[in-house]
C-alpha cells in the first residue's frame, strides 16, 4: 500500500483510531484543537476523539458540547500520564494517536500518522514533527527566542537517539500498548520518555514522519516558563528518588547547579542565532532564571514538596 492511497482503499481495510488528549484548565486552546481534528481528512465515521479532563476547574463537557465526535471522560488523579491511561483504558480504536489541548493538528494528521504506522514493519510509534508558533514573529520575547533555539521538538532526535516521541504527536497500535503496558502514572514529567524507550526494548520499529504534524505554541512568559521547567525537574527528580540516592548525592546534585554556566555563555556568545546584542541579552536572562527554577524547585522537593502538575 502507497502512504497516499489509504483513503482510496475500502473502509473496511482503514483502522479505527482514537486520539486521545488530556486536559487541565485550556478550554480555550482545546477547542482550536478540536476544529482542527474536526476538519480531518480521514473519514469522520473512522475516528473518535477522547478529551480526559484530569481536574479541570473550567467545564470541559460544555467546550465539546459542539463536536460531534468527541466524548468526555474524567481522571481524577494528578498528571497526564494517569489521564492517558484512562483514555486508553475506553479506547475503540486498533490505533491510537495522541497529542496535546494546546496543539493545533494539521488537516492530514490522523491521515499520514495511520499511513506511516501500517508502511512500516512491525511499527511500535510514529513520532510526527511538531513546529513552534509564537504570537508576533517579528518580534519575539525572550522566553519565545529561548524556546526557539533550546526547546526545539526535535522529534527526529528523540526517535534516533533517545528511543521515543512526545505525546503532542505520536502514534501507535493499541496491540503495542497491551505488550509494553501503559504510561508510568507517577510521573508528572518524562513518562513519554520511560514508554518510549519499553516500546524500543520490545523489538518494535520507530519513526520520525515529517508529514504528521501539529503546530505548539511557544511558551512566551516567564510564568509558563516556570511551570514547565518545574514539571520537568519533578519529573526528573521523581525518577531519581526511586533509586533511593544517599544523602551525598543528593548535595551533589543540588550543589552542581550553582556551578555559572560557563558554557551555555559560550554558546550565546558564538551562536549565529543570536544576531544583536539585545538578544543576547535577553537570553542570558532567561538561562539565569532557569538556573534559578531549578534551585528553589529542587530545595523545596528535597524538602518533601511534591512534584508539580501544572
Amino acid at each position: 500500500m502507497e502512504k497516499d492511497s489509504i483513503l482510496n482503499t475500502s473502509h473496511l481495510s482503514i483502522p479505527f483510531v482514537s486520539v486521545l488528549i488530556p486536559v487541565f484548565n485550556d478550554t480555550e486552546r482545546l477547542i482550536i484543537c478540536l476544529k482542527a481534528l474536526e476538519k480531518q481528512t480521514y473519514p469522520q465515521e473512522l475516528y473518535e476523539v477522547v478529551v480526559i479532563d484530569n481536574g479541570s476547574e473550567e467545564s470541559i463537557k460544555d467546550a465539546i458540547c459542539p463536536f460531534k465526535q468527541v466524548q468526555a471522560t474524567c481522571e481524577a488523579r494528578p498528571g497526564s500520564y494517569a489521564a492517558r491511561n484512562k483514555g486508553i483504558s475506553i479506547a475503540k480504536g486498533k490505533i491510537i494517536a495522541f497529542t496535546d489541548s494546546d496543539c493545533i493538528p494539521t488537516s492530514d494528521w490522523i491521515e499520514k500518522g495511520v499511513s506511516n504506522l501500517l508502511n512500516t514493519a512491525n511499527c511500535g510509534l510514529v513520532a510526527g514533527r511538531i513546529d513552534f508558533f509564537f504570537k508576533n514573529t517579528d518580534r519575539l520575547t525572550p522566553v519565545e527566542l529561548y524556546e526557539s533555539i533550546e526547546f526545539p521538538f526535535d522529534q527526529e532526535l528523540n526517535v534516533k537517539d533517545k528511543h521515543f516521541g512526545v505525546t503532542a504527536n505520536l502514534f501507535t497500535f493499541k496491540h503495542v500498548i497491551d505488550k509494553v503496558g501503559v504510561f508510568d502514572e507517577e510521573l508528572k514529567s518524562g513518562g513519554d520518555s520511560q514508554w518510549g524507550k519499553r516500546v524500543f526494548q520490545a523489538g518494535y520499529q520507530q519513526i520520525y514522519a515529517d508529514d504528521v504534524c501539529v503546530k505548539h505554541p511557544a511558551r512566551n512568559s516567564y510564568a509558563q516558563l516556570y511551570k514547565r521547567m518545574a514539571r520537568f525537574i519533578g519529573g526528573k527528580h521523581d525518577l531519581m528518588m526511586r533509586q533511593h540516592p544517599s544523602r551525598v548525592e543528593m548535595t551533589k546534585d543540588l550543589l552542581s547547579n550553582f556551578i555559572p554556566p560557563f558554557r551555555i555563555f559560550y554558546r550565546i556568545w558564538k551562536n549565529k542565532k543570536l544576531d544583536t546584542i539585545r538578544k543576547k541579552k535577553q537570553f542570558t536572562a532567561v538561562v539565569f532564571f532557569i538556573r534559578y527554577v531549578v534551585i528553589i524547585e529542587k530545595i523545596r522537593l528535597y524538602f518533601g514538596g511534591v512534584s508539580r502538575r501544572d
